[in-house]
């Protein structure tokens, strides 16, 4: 079941996000955020919760791209889901609900940066109708001091093309 992230999340949504950070090919990050940077980085609308049986198996969120008014209805989306429900339809469920939902609040623009080498993130993307629009060669390197690229991919209201 999808439904919308509430604070007590938190602690699940982070165990989560460790997965991610351990395994170096998801996000350059190589800490955590605390509740509250997290929480100020991130648009306080279409944050939603994959429960199943209870736990919170994954999450998704956007974020501005930029502070400039132009820009308001382009954000940028986090979607991550804990390795033991991969491949199970998570990830695919929670991304057409946060694209229909930001279409619905007026964003006409969701872009991702992802690894490169996270094929199975760019292949939802694409199953979700997000397109390729990019490449960012070596453009930093992971928690194992690896050069990674990354592959950029955007998902348009279709009015707003």
């Amino acid at each position: 079941m999808i439904r919308e992230m509430k604070a007590i999340d938190w602690d699940a949504m982070m165990e989560i996000y460790m997965q991610s950070l351990e395994k170096g090919t998801v996000t350059f990050q190589t800490e955590c955020p605390t509740y509250e940077e997290w929480d100020a980085a991130h648009c306080k609308e279409c944050r939603y919760v994959y429960e199943l049986d209870g736990k919170v198996v994954g999450y998704t969120m956007i974020a501005p791209t930029s502070k400039r008014e132009a820009y308001r209805g382009v954000v940028e989306l986090s979607i991550f889901v804990d390795e033991k429900y991969l491949r199970q339809g998570i990830g695919r469920q929670m991304l057409t609900k946060l694209c229909v939902e930001t279409e619905k609040r007026g964003y006409w623009t969701l872009y991702s940066a992802i690894f490169s080498v996270n094929e199975a993130s760019i292949e939802l993307h694409k199953r979700c109708g997000f397109r390729v629009i990019g490449y960012r060669d070596r453009i930093a390197k992971d928690r194992f001091g690896k050069w990674q690229n990354t592959t950029i991919m955007e998902r348009r209201k279709e009015e707003s093309e």
